[in-house]
């Protein structure tokens, strides 16, 4: 179990940059963990301090109760992937993992092991600087898994990898997980971590944003919408206008609406005896979700203005 505790990360002294402000969480074993947040949130700076690469201004983080600088034997307990890259270009895969596994008394089948796990056999004897970025980060996996941890942090496992390798990646996560194991996976790709995770921690602007199911993440956020169809559009449009309601015309009959319950719409339309036809909530999708909580917490955002269709 990871431990965060009133984290807090400041570069720079006191006039620099606090990159995590009072951060705190849990991560439990059984379950992937997605931790999620825009450009800029934390997430690296948070994953350093897990495994002891950064230290906090204040606060504390432990795994199992134990500061990750203070674990006797880490490779046995927390398995990491945080830059897949890392590695000396002149070593096989299979002398990459030989020089881990000789720091902690791993045995020799135990590299074969992770090799064939991570679908690297047939090229365990070639140099990593001839390795795509899928191949590299199948070799940061095994590497991550080469003590046989109870605990996994890992950031960006699936960049780089082809759709088999996605698949394989998500099925490992989750069989980790079914084992009882500590997951805990940064991403940006909203359509694999709904695919792959149970439980979402999500950060901006370095503060926490929410720490819940990945079921209840997308239920709460309102951001899914009601679609109506009805004869008066126009007047049950007029009704249901609020600050927080947005009413979109997707037809002349049929109104897309955001930002309350299939259930309000419905006693609205009957209290002003406005027939509807069709009345169907559509949920939002994790990314969907996702934005809309972190829309004022992006650092860095994006517009198309200036482009050209």
């Amino acid at each position: 179990m990871i431990t965060a505790q009133h984290l807090t990360k400041r570069y720079g002294g006191r006039n620099g940059k606090t990159a995590v402000t009072d951060l705190s969480f849990t991560v439990r074993p059984g379950t992937v963990t997605g931790f999620l947040g825009p450009n800029g949130a934390g997430k690296s700076t948070t994953m350093r301090m897990i495994l002891g690469l950064d230290a906090p201004t204040s606060g504390r983080v432990t795994v199992d109760g134990t500061a990750y600088a203070a674990q006797p034997a880490p490779l046995t307990r927390v398995g990491a992937l945080l830059e897949a890259r890392s590695v000396h270009p002149g070593r096989t895969a299979f002398h990459h993992l030989m020089a881990l596994a000789h720091t902690h008394g791993i045995p020799r089948r135990r590299v074969e092991e992770v090799l064939e796990l991570a679908g690297l056999t047939e090229v365990a004897h070639r140099r990593v600087k001839g390795f795509s970025l899928g191949m590299g980060q199948r070799l940061g996996i095994a590497a991550a898994l080469l003590g046989d941890p109870a605990t996994l942090v890992l950031d960006e496992p699936v960049n780089g990898l082809d759709p088999e390798g996605v698949l394989w990646i998500r099925t490992l996560l989750k069989s980790l997980a079914a084992q009882g194991r500590t997951v805990l996976v940064s991403s940006h790709l909203m359509s694999e971590t709904a695919l792959t995770a149970d439980h979402l921690v999500v950060i901006g602007r370095g503060r926490l944003l929410a720490d819940t199911t990945v079921a209840d993440f997308v239920r709460d956020s309102g951001a899914g919408s009601v679609r109506v169809v009805t004869p008066d559009a126009r007047t049950l449009t007029g009704l249901l206008r609020a600050p927080e309601v947005t009413v979109t015309a997707a037809a002349p009959d049929t109104l897309d609406v955001h930002g309350t319950s299939a259930e309000h719409i419905g006693r609205t339309a009957a209290a002003h005896g406005i027939p509807l036809f069709e009345l169907t909530p559509n949920s939002a999708s994790l990314e969907e979700a996702f934005m809309a909580l972190t829309h004022d917490a992006v650092e860095y955002p994006a517009t198309l203005e200036g482009t050209r269709a």
